[in-house]
């Protein structure tokens, strides 16, 4: 049984046999098994009599061809019984499809079947998926009294104990960092130098070496200690950078901050496994392991982050949902909130990305229930797909512009090194560059980054879009066994008006604020972060 087990898997891989959703899921299977039938037996063609040459000579080369041929013919064919099956299925399961899609049913891509959705439920399973996490990342110990220290200061700082653990110290300095951060703290001039001083007891605490030294000899003799750049909380930093904090309850974490976060972590830990050597020597079976648990991590957070969203929104407009607000007040609650994300930074692109989105998830819930035959559902379904290739082709040439201003400021500053070389040969690297050219070479890479702050931008606006489209699926869905239609036709018609006006003062704030992000203000907030 266990050649048919594996000749299965291998069937399994190369065609596309899962339960098709509808009619629709069931032709792209059916395409998608053919289209592999026929590379894979194109590709056997012309593998096969080469691979046979190489073992048998002439004779494997026939034997090789025989194989090729068989193969070309077979698996096409293949490809086509599996495609011609998966579209019946398709066709078959559209019926179900209909009628669990009108009863407010979510489709399972997992499960691969129709079931009721509950928010509140899914946010439950997240928080004991994370508890077990923590609890397999900790392991076993039991509490222990607080260390004796020659300074406590960075620990009073933090609010935690001498013996905190990496991940308590990462909690805490989140926590804090959030409530002296600059952005949320506009009238008091000393916020950027206290938001400074957390960061560098989190810079300390957080190195296992700056942190025994710290704790050996206190503040005095670890202030010299050379902080690297991974030291620094990459989420905190985009919080800084992008100024986040006002609209987090709409979109999360954005995906750069904890994408740059991940990218971080798996460098410092493949540096530890490594124990010094290059993180390229590093088991390789270590390293998928560690790449696998990263996947799964990163697919939990951006879940956890569409539930919280989903949540929050449930919340925003509870009231108007409930009867406790008619339009009009719900209205002005929507213009007052836009109206201070407006006034913080990067205000009017936070509120015009967020309405945009959110106006457009609405209109195709709506359009779908209340027009004949889901008409305005289908013609918002199309002006979504516009606004998303609209944002790639954003993205797209934004990643080509910033690759070029790049490259040309590395071009730039390479020329000021060789000139410094050709001055003095003796000297190697860079170090010869005086401090005149050093000061250019510095500017040539500021005057770069603005294109830099547009791509992050262009990416920004895709995530969000990405992100609310989830929270709106699930807020939408939420109870609909229990909830009449009506309601959840009320929450999307919430969520309709409070895009609709995040929209409109966006676009008002973009028109009235003149001022342009330069390379100035954007080092400025690095150097807070």
């Amino acid at each position: 049984s266990s050649p048919l087990l594996q000749e299965q898997e291998v069937f399994d891989a190369l065609f596309s046999t899962r339960r098709p959703k509808d009619g629709w899921a069931g032709l792209s299977s059916g395409l998608k098994s053919f289209g592999k039938g026929t590379a894979a037996g194109l590709a056997t063609l012309v593998g096969a009599p080469i691979a046979g040459a190489q073992q048998g000579g002439a004779r494997g080369f026939v034997a090789g061809l025989a194989t090729g041929v068989a193969s070309a013919i077979a698996l096409p064919v293949a490809g086509l019984c599996v495609g011609v099956a998966q579209v019946g299925r398709g066709i078959a399961n559209s019926g179900e499809a209909v009628r669990s899609a009108r009863a407010g049913m979510m489709w399972d891509e997992n499960k691969r079947e129709w079931y009721f959705y509950l928010l509140d439920r899914e946010a439950s399973e997240i928080r004991e998926e994370e508890v077990k996490n923590s609890a397999e990342a900790s392991g076993s110990g039991c509490a222990e009294s607080d260390r004796t220290v020659k300074d406590r200061a960075y620990y009073e700082l933090l609010r935690v104990s001498t013996n905190a653990t990496s991940a308590e110290l990462k909690k805490a300095y989140y926590k804090e960092a959030r409530v002296c951060h600059p952005d949320k703290n506009p009238g008091d001039p000393g916020a950027a130098k206290k938001f400074q001083e957390l960061g560098q007891a989190y810079q300390v605490l957080s190195n296992e070496q700056s942190r025994a030294h710290y704790d050996k000899h206190g503040i005095q003799e670890s202030s010299d200690v050379q902080m690297s750049m991974t030291d620094i909380d990459p989420r905190i930093f985009f919080a800084v950078m992008f100024g986040s904090e006002a609209v987090k309850p709409y979109i999360g974490e954005l995906w750069i901050a904890n994408k740059a976060d991940s990218l971080m972590k798996d460098q410092m830990k493949m540096g530890m496994d490594a124990q010094g050597e290059d993180p390229i020597e590093m088991d390789e079976e270590a390293f998928r392991e560690m790449a696998k648990k990263r996947s799964t991590d990163d697919v939990l957070r951006q879940r956890k982050r569409e539930v919280e969203c989903a949540t929050n929104l449930r919340e925003k407009i509870a009231l108007f949902v409930g009867g406790s607000q008619d339009e009009g007040e719900f209205v002005a609650v929507c213009q007052a909130e836009a109206a201070e994300i407006t006034k913080g930074a990067f205000g009017d692109v936070y509120s015009t990305a967020i309405g945009c989105a959110l106006e457009v998830e609405a209109e195709v819930f709506l359009g779908t229930y209340q027009s004949f035959l889901g008409m305005e559902g289908q013609a918002a379904k199309m002006k979504k797909r516009g606004m998303s290739w609209n944002n790639q082709m954003k993205v797209l040439g934004a990643g080509i512009s910033a690759a070029r201003a790049g490259s040309k400021a590395y071009a730039e500053v390479d020329k000021l090194q060789k000139e410094a070389q050709t001055r003095n040969p003796s000297i190697e690297g860079g170090s010869g560059i005086n401090e005149e050219h050093m000061k250019q070479a510095t500017e040539k890479i500021e005057a770069s980054l603005p294109v830099f702050l547009e791509l992050a931008w262009a990416i920004n606006t895709q995530d969000i879009a990405r992100t609310l489209k989830q929270a709106c699926r699930r807020l939408f869905h939420d109870a609909a066994e229990i909830l009449p239609l009506e309601t959840r036709l009320k929450r999307a018609e919430g969520v309709r008006i409070l895009g609709r006006e995040f929209l409109t003062m966006g676009k008002l704030a973009q028109k009235t604020n003149v001022k342009s992000v330069d390379a100035q203000e954007i080092r400025a907030r690095a150097e807070v972060a």
